[in-house]
């Protein structure tokens, strides 16, 4: 018992590592761009962005299993091109988790290149440096806050997620049986101890996380 309490604990944070990490490369150039954009379908692109904040993880959850599974078109291609199944598998929990998650890593760091003056912004153009070196040099060291709270909401949310690992994934143990699918699982089974130990579990983690958040973000605002 302890040995799968241990292991469905690793899967979780291997999947919120991994899908942390994959965000953070996608999410700061899509914030950069919706940051600076002048286009007009800027606040169609945010609202696709920002639809899983509000979009129900079952539906989300429901048209990714349409989408890859493999009966369909997408996801019979995927399986005999790469040899990867996503429905089922952990490589779908970590699809699913990029998707769902994406707004809590773009939106604290769109609101962080906001805040920069544009005139910082002009400046490092003006003075010949690119869009790339201007990201890398300029701006992102001056939103350090945002970042810090983008990769730390993108984590915990990953952690937490329920419904969109449960319907991509399933409840394969030690391959898809993340914390909060063990919860579930163990209460169906009237096993309330041991989803107690679960969720107690998950409740200290993200608390610290959060804390940790706080603490960080206080000390950048005191020392800039």
């Amino acid at each position: 018992m302890q040995d799968s309490f241990y292991l469905t604990f690793y899967l979780t944070f291997k999947l919120a590592l991994i899908t942390t990490f994959i965000l953070l490369i996608i999410g700061v150039p899509v914030a950069y761009y919706l940051a600076y954009t002048r286009a007009r379908l800027k606040p169609v692109l945010e609202t696709i962005v920002s639809m899983p904040l509000v979009l129900p993880p079952s539906v989300l959850g429901f048209y990714l299993l349409v989408t890859f599974g493999a009966e369909s078109f997408l996801g019979g291609f995927i399986i005999q091109t790469f040899g990867v199944r996503l429905v089922f598998s952990f490589e779908g929990l970590v699809l699913g988790s990029v998707i769902f998650s994406l707004p809590f890593m773009v939106q604290p760091i769109q609101a962080g290149f906001e805040k920069i003056p544009e005139s910082l912004h002009e400046a490092a153009l003006t003075l010949g440096k690119s869009k790339f070196r201007t990201l890398f040099m300029v701006l992102l060291p001056n939103t350090k806050p945002s970042l810090i709270t983008g990769v730390v909401l993108a984590f915990a949310h990953t952690i937490g997620e329920f419904g969109v690992v449960l319907m991509i994934g399933g409840n394969i143990p030690g391959v898809t049986r993340v914390a909060s699918i063990a919860i579930y699982d163990e209460i169906e089974a009237l096993n309330y101890g041991l989803a107690n130990q679960y969720a107690l579990s998950l409740f200290a983690i993200t608390f610290l996380i959060l804390l940790l958040v706080y603490i960080i973000n206080r000390r950048f605002i005191k020392g800039s």
